[in-house]
């Protein structure tokens, strides 16, 4: 298997996590922005300009090539998360490993995620993951903990690739969930108690809350769930019980 270079670049955007805080979680971002370089300056930018607009970090970015720049200390709080919600947990700063994936996202020209920035971060996942002991479904989007607010890495991520290699879950739905899936489609409260039995915030709408597993679980960036996307629902919710 190739091993993608990993280069130190140090941000000084970062604070102490609360003590004893468990690292469970990692949130996977795309960068949004025009160039790899720009990105990495932005990450790492704590001058007057970022501290009028906003300090940002995260642990890890990772390039289009599989390159990996580590900007964080894994022991240290990246501020990448933001106003954020998990299973009943806010402030996910405190408790995940941040990773930026360099892509233009949305605004600049979105695209899939190439294969060698795919397989870095499956073994950049991997040994977050065996370090900290994280579970495989506590690896999520930002989208996930900010439905609505956020919407990266996006529909065009392949989630997939990743589960296909033990990073995080993509459910396959059994005979029931198609059943339940059913259920979902005609029910509003049902569907809105199944996404927040797997997580999501209960305080936002439920057509964000869709749009959000759309772009997790669906591949879509549509507001409602198909009947297979609310299998998976089903699928992922029998879990969380």
């Amino acid at each position: 298997m190739k091993k993608f270079p990993i280069i130190l670049n140090n941000s000084p955007n970062y604070d102490a996590r609360p003590h004893g805080t468990p690292i469970d979680k990692i949130i996977l971002h795309y960068t949004g922005m025009q160039t790899a370089q720009e990105a990495l300056e932005r990450l790492c930018d704590n001058g007057q300009s970022a501290r009028i607009r906003g300090r940002v970090s995260a642990h890890y970015m990772v390039d289009e090539d599989g390159t990996v720049y580590a900007l964080v200390d894994e022991e240290d709080r990246a501020w990448h998360a933001g106003v954020s919600y998990w299973q009943g947990q806010t402030d996910l700063n405190n408790s995940s490993i941040g990773i930026e994936l360099v892509n233009p996202g949305h605004e600049f020209g979105y695209h899939p995620f190439p294969r060698p920035q795919l397989e870095s971060i499956v073994q950049l996942a991997q040994s977050i993951c065996k370090r900290h002991q994280i579970r495989q479904e506590y690896v999520l989007g930002h989208s996930d903990v900010a439905p609505g607010r956020k919407m990266d890495p996006g529909e065009k991520f392949n989630w997939r690739f990743l589960a296909s290699r033990g990073i995080g879950i993509l459910p396959e739905p059994q005979s029931e969930d198609y059943t339940h899936a059913q259920f979902y489609l005609t029910s509003p409260t049902a569907l809105r108690h199944a996404l927040i039995r797997v997580g999501y915030n209960p305080d936002l709408d439920l057509a964000l809350l869709c749009r959000a597993f759309n772009h997790h679980f669906g591949n879509t960036d549509s507001t409602e769930l198909s009947w297979e996307t609310a299998a998976s629902l089903s699928a992922l919710s029998r879990r969380s019980l």
